[in-house]
């Protein structure tokens, strides 16, 4: 057999590409379904967070933004640690962006405060001189849609079997009805405007509105460590 096949160059490196991909996919497989599992202590996004994304994907900040930190000391020095594939492991569509007009923003809850992203969104220079990123004043003024944010969450529940509402699970978010997840909702944004030092976030707030802004920026905390469960 393998004399025959020494003797025909063509059946010879078809048989070697085949051997080759075999072994190639028995080493590979095993580690890539390994490292794209959730990362330990990964807990999904709360339904103010998700609600956040989708004003996120809505204003195009990927377009200008990533959210992958590539493994090379220049990108770990500024953004800090580099990206693992199994911190995606409950975003539907991935965020990952195509190009850098602005820094990548992967580790951004991290670094940055409510206050500090509130003020960068209504005037971008007042806090980076230099900046030419636009305003997003309409966020202070738009109400939020707790209603898809909802649906999505319970789609990936429902669906991907994202850890919503399991119990022992430490990394497991409360969902519950949508009674409850509204009350929830409003308990986290409590929270992002009580940081944002907004006055007129604030009033809108005491007002029973919640505007996107706060659901974006509670997105925005959410890049980086405040999403592991120690």
């Amino acid at each position: 057999m393998f004399a025959w096949l020494e003797k025909n160059p063509f059946f010879f490196t078809i048989a070697f590409i085949v051997v080759f991909s075999i072994a190639g996919l028995v080493q590979i497989i095993p580690d890539f379904r390994k490292s794209s599992r959730p990362i330990e202590g990964l807990r999904p996004l709360t339904v103010l967070e998700t609600a956040g994304r989708d004003v996120y994907m809505k204003e195009g900040c990927y377009n200008c933004h990533s959210q992958l930190i590539r493994e090379f000391k220049s990108e770990t020095m500024r953004y800090g640690m580099y990206s693992l594939s199994g911190e995606y492991a409950y975003d539907r569509p991935f965020l990952w962006g195509s190009k850098r007009t602005g820094p990548d923003l992967h580790r951004i809850g991290d670094k940055s405060s409510s206050d500090w992203h509130a003020n960068h969104m209504w005037e971008p220079t007042s806090v980076v001189p230099n900046s030419i990123m636009p305003a997003y004043k309409h966020l202070y003024n738009k109400e939020v849609d707790f209603e898809t944010a909802y649906a999505e969450a319970l789609t990936q529940k429902k669906v991907f079997n994202v850890p919503y509402d399991v119990e022992g699970l430490k990394t497991s978010v409360k969902l519950g009805s949508i009674d409850e997840a509204k009350e929830q909702f409003k308990k986290d944004a409590a929270v992002v405007v009580e940081e944002m030092k907004n006055p007129m976030t604030q009033e809108a707030f005491d007002n029973g509105k919640i505007t996107e802004i706060v659901a974006l920026i509670a997105y925005l905390n959410s890049l980086g460590s405040s999403r592991i469960v120690k």
